[in-house]
């Protein structure tokens, strides 16, 4: 354990803080300790977000000691009001205040190095063999349950967000914005915060002077024909990590509506599978990123060297606003959580990203169980076709996730393992 006086000068102000709180003298541990912790955590945190936090709370808090539980909460709502994956900036912060910037560079590098090599090897292996029926009978029974922890996360989130009319109406127009318009999702959840604003605070809001001006990144780039150049692919991440606030799950928005809709470059049956390899492997749901990078680089003849380029840039861009949010915002947690303008708007966004998920949900559901290209049981309905396998796969799940609360990893094998069993006998 080191001493207090080469203890980091976040540690020491954390510390100071709590102990004329709460009397809480926390423990010290090495750079080696920190990184051998998080890349413990980073190979075994499945769950989401939620779960992640909640392995940190037992751990650092209980276990540990290395922060109180009043500095931990803090900690935790300040994340909540700033861009990014909460789980990896609470990592990251964890890290701020053992040993300085160089824990937090420790911190968050080990926590999302073991799900980016993961994520890695999945992407060579899909690209590779992608077109075997092996591999699409595992992903015709894997879609349906995306379908179903995705409608789990509205749910859930809806219930937190959406409690009062304005915020279940601001819910709703997020939803429609997003299917109806092309609309960069960024416009919709940003807008959705000013709203939120302007509905707790009224005139007040605009006589406000602790209210920054929220800027964010320009319309999509002319789309390219063919190729992702790096540079692009490395912009939009980079934009994605800066301007993502709100669950995780928000980033099938932003992948739906510039890589699908938008530049072309990933079809909707492969943002379904980026979905399915970001909950089957452990840590930060936003490695999906680097399937995503190496499954455009890599292209159908799978350039394995262009592949992980590009998946090494999507995580640094994506995962790199992060570390910058919490090396700035880590001495403002205190004021940031107090701040009356800041929790309105995040009141706003929460609900608009609910309506985003909200959209997005329905066209994953449409990928999954109508017109498959590879049905077992298709029944014509309206000019189209609905997978009747698949579609009870989808409710089943949902029924399981909704009343047993039942481990999506788990849930995710049972899919697989049901797409296998379902395509080989019928």
């Amino acid at each position: 354990m080191a001493s207090d006086s080469t203890a980091s000068p976040a540690a020491r102000t954390e510390a100071a803080a709590a102990s004329a709180s709460e009397e809480f003298t926390p423990a010290r541990a090495g750079l080696g300790e920190v990184a051998r912790y998080f890349v413990r955590l980073g190979f075994t945190a499945f769950g989401g977000p939620a779960a992640h936090v909640a392995m940190m709370e037992d751990d650092l808090v209980n276990r540990r000691r290395w922060i109180s539980r009043r500095q931990f909460m803090d900690t935790l709502a300040a994340t909540q009001l700033v861009p990014g994956p909460n789980s990896t900036e609470m990592a990251i912060h964890m890290g701020y205040v053992q040993r300085g910037v160089p824990g937090l560079i420790v911190a968050g590098a080990c926590f999302i190095g073991p799900a980016f090599l993961l994520v890695l090897l999945i992407s060579i292996g899909y690209v590779a063999y992608g077109t075997l029926p092996q591999v699409n009978a595992l992903f015709y029974g894997i879609q349906p349950v995306i379908v179903a922890i995705v409608i789990q996360a509205v749910y859930r989130l809806g219930a937190t967000a959406c409690r009062t009319l304005p915020m279940i109406i601001l819910a709703v127009v997020g939803t429609l914005l997003q299917l109806l318009t092309s609309l960069d999702t960024v416009l919709i959840i940003i807008g959705g915060g000013l709203v939120g604003v302007v509905l707790a605070l009224g005139p007040q809001f605009l006589r406000s002077t602790s209210l920054l001006l929220l800027l964010p990144f320009g319309g999509r780039l002319a789309q390219p024909e063919t190729e992702a150049p790096l540079w692009q692919l490395g912009l939009f991440f980079l934009k994605v990590g800066a301007t993502l606030m709100g669950s995780g799950y928000v980033l099938l928005s932003y992948l739906e509506t510039d890589l699908v809709r938008g530049y072309g470059w990933l079809t909707r049956p492969q943002l379904i599978d980026a979905i399915a390899v970001g909950q089957m492997t452990p840590g930060p749901v936003f490695t999906t990123a680097a399937f995503v990078g190496y499954v455009i680089e890599a292209g159908p003849d799978n350039n394995v060297l262009q592949g992980v380029l590009g998946a090494a840039v999507a995580a640094v861009a994506i995962f790199l606003p992060s570390f910058l949010i919490v090396l700035f915002m880590a001495p403002w947690i205190p004021r940031l959580r107090q701040s009356r303008v800041a929790g309105a708007f995040l009141d706003g966004v929460n609900a608009a990203v609910v309506g985003s998920i909200a959209a997005i949900t329905w066209t994953l559901f449409a990928t999954a169980v109508i017109s498959l290209a590879d049905p077992t049981v298709a029944v014509p309905i309206a000019g189209t076709t609905l997978d009747i396998p698949a579609l009870l796969l989808a409710v089943v799940a949902t029924f399981i996730l909704l009343r047993y609360k039942l481990n999506s990893t788990w849930l995710i094998g049972i899919g697989a393992v049901s797409g296998l069993l379902l395509q080989s006998l019928l």
